[in-house]
């Protein structure tokens, strides 16, 4: 049994322009163990996906279909009180910008004790000596000193560090992590990267890694899922995507990343813009922008498919 099985998931946004299909039928699995990056471009869903498996969707957003299965355990079917016992214990998240995440107004040590304390119990003592040691795990220098800071006093680099030691602090056996390195320069994006990679290893839990950047999928991802339009079009091991991908659109993904052979070309882009999520149109919803599309690409919504072992593409006129 798959650690986290989410099937034919569904997130709508009620608006006064229409009903955005943020998350349109998505389904995927991750195993104990491993880490399955979830990768497409701005507002295709990614981070809808993520707040909904922790069920933190923000009015008016709503699950309207679905299943999130958590070691079987469907987590629509909990109520509020089970869900809090579920976030940080079993699931926690890391998000793009911890100064969003963590309160401005309690130290750093506070805030990992307080969440040590809400899920395990024990002493106040205890917690703030697992505050320290979860600091100096994550590799903030002088961590004793460090908990007593408030996280404006920290780097970006550091609240980063502490939002991923207040994630891990009650131990939770999945970890999502939405696009954990954006805001940070890119020495402290590789420090981060470095930090999430040995921390899974050592303590074998999950991820699921949130991102826009195939550079960061291909150092930490053992498989991918490329999402568009709210939807996963492709789904792989990682070497397989970059290797022989199939559906256009990680195609198109991997020809604008910048590339020694291509030195002083212009980079390549993606013609058109992704649809409007309050539109109906039947098909695929990357047809408009698909070079290889044919009649029934833009009639039927294609399937995702096995097309060859572990490989799954919804395209039915992938080259395979």
């Amino acid at each position: 049994m798959a650690l986290l099985s989410v099937e034919g998931l569904r997130t709508q946004f009620a608006t006064g322009a229409g009903t955005v299909r943020a998350v349109d039928g998505v389904s995927f699995a991750i195993e104990r163990g491993e880490v399955l990056g979830l990768v497409g471009e701005s507002g295709c869903g990614k981070s809808v996906t993520s707040l909904s498996i922790m069920r933190l969707v923000p009015p008016p957003g709503q699950i309207v279909a679905g299943r999130i299965r958590l070691e079987g355990e469907d987590l629509l079917d909990k109520d509020a009180e089970a869900m809090r016992r579920v976030r940080g214990a079993r699931i926690a998240m890391v998000f793009q910008e911890p100064m969003t995440s963590l309160n401005p107004v309690f130290t750093i040590g506070d805030q990992i004790a307080a969440a040590v304390l809400a899920h395990e119990g024990g002493r106040r003592r205890a917690a703030w000596d697992r505050a320290v040691e979860m600091l100096d795990q994550v590799q903030v220098p002088s961590p004793g000193e460090r908990a007593r800071d408030y996280p404006h006093q920290l780097s970006g680099g550091l609240r980063q560090r502490a939002m991923i030691a207040l994630a891990l602090a009650p131990g939770p056996q999945l970890l999502i992590a939405d696009e954990p390195t954006t805001a940070l320069d890119v020495t402290i994006q590789a420090q981060i990267l470095d930090l999430l990679r040995r921390l899974q290893a050592e303590r074998g839990m999950a991820v699921l890694l949130i991102t826009h950047d195939l550079g960061v999928v291909a150092e930490l991802c053992h498989r991918v899922a490329i999402i568009y339009a709210g939807r996963i079009v492709e789904m792989a091991p990682v070497a397989r995507i970059f290797e022989e991908p199939l559906h256009p659109y990680t195609r198109g993904l991997l020809r604008c990343l910048p590339h020694p052979s291509r030195f002083g070309q212009p980079l390549s882009s993606i013609e058109g813009a992704p649809p409007d999520l309050r539109g109906a149109d039947a098909g695929c919803p990357f047809a408009p922008r698909c070079p290889l599309a044919i009649e029934s690409c833009r009639r039927h919504e294609p399937a995702l498919a096995e097309r060859r072992p572990g490989h799954f593409v919804a395209c039915p006129v992938a080259v395979v």
